[in-house]
This record gives C-alpha cells, structure tokens and sequence, in this order.
C-alpha cells in the first residue's frame, strides 16, 4: 500500500511526522507492507510553483492508496487568484472527498469540559462538497459576489445525491455503533434547502429500519451536546453546520486536539487533523500529535474495510489504544493536556507502546 503525504503548513510537518512515527510502528507490528511518498502543498508549494496546490498533485493523489495531509494556513494564502488555493477544499472536490468523518469521545483518565459525571462518544458525520462553502459551490466561478460595495451575497448549495450519499454512510456508520442517527438542520428557516436535507435523511432511513432516527434544529443541537451528549451516537449534517457542531463536540470532550477526522470517497481517504495550523507553535517541538496520529488510524481502518485486508483494521485499532495508554499517564502528555512531552517523543512514546502491546 502506498500513501502520499503532505505535510503543509505550521505544526503540520511536526504532527506529520509524529503519526508517521507511530505508523511505521503500526506497519513493523502488523506487516502492513507500507512505503511512503512526499510532496509539497501549503506555502512550500506556493513559493516553488506559485500555487498552494497544483493540478498535478490532485492528479496524482489519485494513484495513491491513501493520503496523509499536514495542517494548512488558509487564512494566511494569497487571494485564489494570487496562488493561494484552499488545500482541503481542493482534495475534497478533486477527489469527491464527500464525507468529513470526526469521533468525539471522553476518556475517564483525562479531565473534559463537560459537567462533572456526563460523557461522550459519538461521531459527526459531515458533507463537505457543497453546502454554505462559495467555493464548492459553482463548476465555474464563485459563490459569493459582491453587488456593491455596501451589498455581499452568497449562494448555499445542496443536492439529493449529496445529501442522500452522506445519509447512506452515517446509517451504515450506526449499524456498527449504538443505532440511532440525529439528522442536523434548520428546516423551520432554510425551508428548501435543509427542507431537502432532511428529506434525503428519511428516505434513506427506510433502508435502515433497525436504526433509530431523530432529528434536531441545529441551535439547539449545542445546546445538547453541552448539556446532554449521551444523547447522541451517530450526528450527519450539512457542511455548515458540520463543521461547527464537530469543533465543539471535540472541544467539550477534552480538546479540538484529541479528536481524529478523515475525508473520504467511496475510491478514496485523506487523514488531516481537525485543528487548524498553530504557527504560534511552528518549530517549537510543543505540538499535540493526537489529532494526526487518531487520523492516520481511521485511513488506516478505512483501507481495511475497504480493501478487505482485516490486519490494517487490527493496526488501526492498536494505534487508537496506543494512544489512549500513553495518555493515561499523566507524565505522557503535551503540555496542552498538563504534561512535559515535546510533540516528537510524544509520538516515539505511542510507537513504543504500540511496538510492546
């Protein structure tokens, strides 16, 4: 199997190579039979080839059995003319990366931001091809224009192949957890639009009649994952809302750190944490690695499934409880979770654990 990885922008050649640490690790354990090539997106690219991502790269992304993608800095890119492309957002249309797949779980051993004696395991289940993102929103062009200078205006897109594709994989998602979906919307304001949403969701629910379906306005979703998550075992929402809600469920469950995510088609997966870029922390060895290493496993598990090879299922899973043993000693952590561990021996710590398991 190969994998591409790019390692991009700030912290994301640290944490790269952290979780490359562990997977290597995980490969000499379970005779993966992994090999690895490089490549440059982020500002790395964009100062050799005057653009963030390449056409090139997308193309041969392509080839690769699964790619490893380092934190980006979009905020900081040039104007998409200027060469400053939105990485992820690339890889999600040029590989139809539709489903934004991110857990988040509480750990008994590690203190979270929910009130005392509530927990949480669930996992948001998010489109990312169209929805409220301009860019994703036009074959050709954008989707936000500016009439006048006092007036924005901005197109929102979604489709019934989109929202029933998404719907398909959160039902399949709940067949293997506890078997119940919370559809998220706003139906009672966008009537059309998460009027569609929400009609896709239930007509794929009558393929899934051992699945419990509820749904939920997504204000007052918040209001339940603060109060409440137990409640929830499989979330699928519209990008928007997605995106939000999975920051703030990683959050209430410890830290945006601790959470893994992977984009993924039916042919392909990307891992990419679910933090952003920290340059405040860029070179400085002070990098939590969790979010990358958690999202190395779910490509790693995802390659499993989808290629019937049941000792990479058996890898990522080793890698997921490496992670947990390492954490539940205080003296194993980043400073960012109260310990002492610089973001490379964090990830030779997990490799370690991993190895002897």
């Amino acid at each position: 199997m190969k994998f591409l990885v790019l390692p991009a922008d700030g912290i994301g050649p640290e944490i790269v190579d952290a979780a490359l640490t562990v997977l290597r690790a995980a490969d000499r354990r379970h005779a993966l039979g992994l090999s690895f090539e490089f490549d440059d997106v982020g500002f790395t690219s964009l100062k050799q080839h005057g653009t963030t991502l390449r056409a090139e790269t997308l193309e041969r992304a392509k080839t690769f059995d699964g790619v490893i993608l380092g934190t980006q800095s979009h905020a900081d890119y040039p104007a998409p003319e200027q060469g400053g492309r939105n990485v992820s957002a690339g890889f999600r249309i040029g590989l139809d990366l539709y489903a934004n797949v991110r857990p988040a779980r509480t750990r008994p051993f590690l203190e979270s931001n929910l009130k005392p004696g509530r927990t949480m395991d669930l996992v948001i289940m998010r489109e990312a091809t169209e929805g409220f993102y301009p860019d994703r929103n036009m074959t050709r062009g954008w989707g936000e224009v500016m009439p006048s200078p006092d007036m924005a205006l901005s197109t929102r897109k979604i489709t019934r192949h989109c929202s029933e594709r998404i719907a398909r994989r959160a039902f399949e998602l709940a067949m293997k957890r506890r078997k119940k979906v919370t559809a998220i919307h706003k139906a009672n304001s966008f009537h059309m639009t998460d009027g569609l949403f929400l009609e896709c969701v239930r007509h794929v629910a009558k393929d899934f009649p051992e699945v419990a379906l509820d749904d939920l306005l997504v204000d007052a979703s918040t209001a339940h994952l603060v109060r409440n998550p137990e409640r929830f075992d499989v979330l699928v929402a519209t990008n928007f809302y997605g995106d939000i809600l999975s920051d703030l469920a990683s959050e209430l469950s410890g830290s945006l750190g601790l959470a893994g995510s992977m984009m993924a088609s039916d042919t392909h997966c990307c891992a990419q944490a679910q933090h952003g870029s920290a340059p405040d922390l860029q070179g400085q060895d002070k990098a939590n690695p969790v979010s990358m290493i958690l999202s190395v496993a779910m490509l790693v598990d995802w390659v499993g499934q989808k290629r019937a090879r049941p000792e990479y299922e058996q890898a990522a899973a080793a890698m997921q409880r490496a992670v947990d043993a390492v954490l539940a000693d205080r003296a194993g952590r980043t400073a960012d979770l109260g310990g002492t561990l610089g973001c490379k021996a964090f990830g030779a710590r997990v490799a370690a654990a991993l190895a002897t398991a």
